[in-house]
């Protein structure tokens, strides 16, 4: 059992289109023997360099066909792929690199390799794409060999170690889960059962590599099924690649539909008629799709969706007939409208530990409100706490040479503690809270803050927001808005916590100009809020709040 079988089996379909990317110029397509001869000149390097199986190899690469390639290649040989965030820091990077003991680093330029010197005095080999040789690195058109033998794919036990993914560390160090060839081949394997797939499908790939999901759902899925990937250039490009490729599949994170749903709002800010059909399409259709709805409502949904919804999905390149949301719960909002808006909008539950699909809704038993059912295979029960628990082929060998994490996440049963609290109804996950970001006010009363931060962002004056409150008498928020007044802020934040219990109400706001990025280190490279990094950066602010209220300022 091998991973690398999936690019094999295309030996005899050697003009098959796998892959579109931007070479600069111009968009290039990669058929199957482009992809199988450089996967063969990989191999030739890491020959070349001695490599013998279960050595790991480093990838801090953007989504392109080196990645694909050298990621194959590796596993073929029974090599372990460690993927890193090509926008993490240098710090991180170096230490999941050493603490994977990585033979080889393979980096997308030269611009950290200074930065990687100073975090760390011992690195592997170093290989850019771009640059290198001025730095004391490689460059990778010289160091990339050519192939004295072709592609090879080596038998090997379906427990054999693939990948150590690194987990976000939204607190402490990061945690590298291990996944076997079988964990990953048996969730490809049952993703193929959820949608529907046809030979000329095109994927559009968003979501970084180094993702799990994107890595299952966008990368090992579509080669399994021979559905050609474009990979876009980057987010700020996104409607230009969408209107260039046209994708008929979209996977992306719900941040990717937000961005989407905030240029509509912007561009029918002034345009009140458009607006308000813009309004009575998506509530029609979100009727229509929960079977609701008159003959009279179902001819205006009819004429609405041509004048309306199509000219707006054309926006999305005017060919997607599936999306699949994952890496976080969409809003209520964000499903509402696009399935109100005619898509076919999928959203599932996984996590790195899992490979990492764990449910998903259907195409005919879709409620998106839900994070689905269990894939076929997959076992799934809610303990005292109510926290998730998974079994199943995909779920993690464990932590990287670190079995007291191990031990603590997965019982001797085999059951995979996902940390995340759940409500199974009709056999349907519904995600209400996570168990480690749990906050308690000190009267007692606890709240779930992604839960509740995920209704006040439906309000578009706020672009990012984090509640603080553990300990505390009451909730402060900290917004990256651009409105000042603060007392607008709280209303407005109050009005979007109507539904939740009276005790979760924002008191104060600390105001923020500069978005939350990872670059500027409160971003995970997976987009999670660092809320001890929140509590540390406006720790004085937040305190000066709490006494001045105690001194009755």
């Amino acid at each position: 059992m091998n991973l690398a079988e999936y690019l094999d089996q295309y030996r005899t379909r050697s003009d098959r289109v796998l892959y579109t990317q931007w070479t600069g110029e111009r968009w290039k397509d990669y058929t199957a023997a482009e992809m199988l001869e450089l996967a063969a000149r990989w191999q030739q390097a890491f020959r070349d360099q001695g490599f013998a199986p279960g050595d790991r190899v480093a990838l801090c690469l953007k989504n392109g066909i080196h990645w694909v390639a050298a990621d194959l290649a590796a596993l073929g040989m029974g090599l372990v792929v460690v993927p890193l965030y090509v926008n993490d820091n240098a710090e991180n990077i170096a230490w999941c690199t050493n603490h994977a003991e990585a033979r080889l680093l393979v980096l997308e330029n030269d611009r950290l390799v200074e930065s990687l010197r100073a975090a760390c005095q011992k690195l592997p080999l170093l290989v850019c794409l771009e640059g290198g040789a001025e730095k004391g690195a490689h460059n990778l058109e010289r160091w990339l060999p050519q192939a004295q033998q072709p592609f090879q794919v080596v038998d090997l036990e379906p427990e054999t170690l693939a990948t150590i993914c690194y987990t976000s560390g939204t607190t402490g160090r990061p945690k590298g889960a291990m996944l076997s060839h079988r964990n990953i081949m048996s969730n490809v394997e049952a993703c193929l059962k959820v949608v529907t797939l046809y030979d000329d499908d095109v994927m559009l790939s968003i979501i970084p590599l180094s993702h799990m999901f994107e890595r299952t759902a966008g990368y090992y899925l579509p080669l399994k099924r021979g559905i050609r990937v474009a990979y876009s250039r980057s987010i700020q490009q996104l409607a230009e690649d969408l209107a260039a490729i046209r994708p008929t599949i979209l996977l992306a994170v719900p941040r990717v539909y937000e961005r989407f749903l905030a240029r509509i709002g912007q561009s029918l800010a002034n345009a009140r008629l458009k607006r308000a059909l813009f309004d009575r399409t998506v509530e029609l259709g979100w009727k229509l799709f929960q079977k609701q709805g008159s003959a009279l409502e179902r001819l205006q949904y009819a004429v609405l969706k041509r004048l309306v919804a199509q000219k707006i999905m054309a926006r999305l390149g005017g060919r997607v007939r599936l999306s699949v949301v994952g890496g976080a719960a969409v809003e209520l909002r964000i499903a509402k409208t696009f399935v109100g808006l005619g898509l076919l909008l999928l959203q599932g539950y996984g996590l790195t530990e899992a490979s990492p699909v764990v449910t998903a809704n259907r195409e005919d038993d879709n409620d998106p409100t839900s994070a689905g059912k269990p894939l076929d295979g997959v076992e799934i029960r809610v303990n005292e706490k109510q926290e998730l628990l998974v079994r199943g082929p995909n779920v993690m060998l464990g932590y990287w040479r670190d079995p007291e994490a191990t031990a603590a996440v997965i019982d001797r049963d085999g059951w995979l503690n996902t940390g995340d609290q759940v409500e199974l109804r009709d056999g349907r996950v519904y995600i209400i809270g996570r168990t480690k970001e749990i906050v308690v006010l000190s009267n007692g009363e606890k709240f779930p803050p992604e839960h509740v931060e995920a209704a006040i962002l439906n309000d578009p004056i706020f672009e990012q927001v984090a509640l603080v409150g553990e300990g505390r008498p009451y909730i402060v928020m900290v917004a990256v808005t651009q409105e000042s007044d603060e007392k607008k802020l709280v209303k407005r934040a109050n009005e979007q916590l109507k539904d939740f219990p009276r005790y979760i109400r924002v008191r104060r706001v600390i105001v923020e100009r500069e978005p939350w990025t990872i670059e500027n280190g409160v971003l995970t490279p997976t987009m999670k809020l660092k809320r001890r990094e929140i509590l540390k950066r406006y720790q004085a602010q937040i305190e000066r709040i709490y006494a001045s209220d105690r001194l009755g300022e």
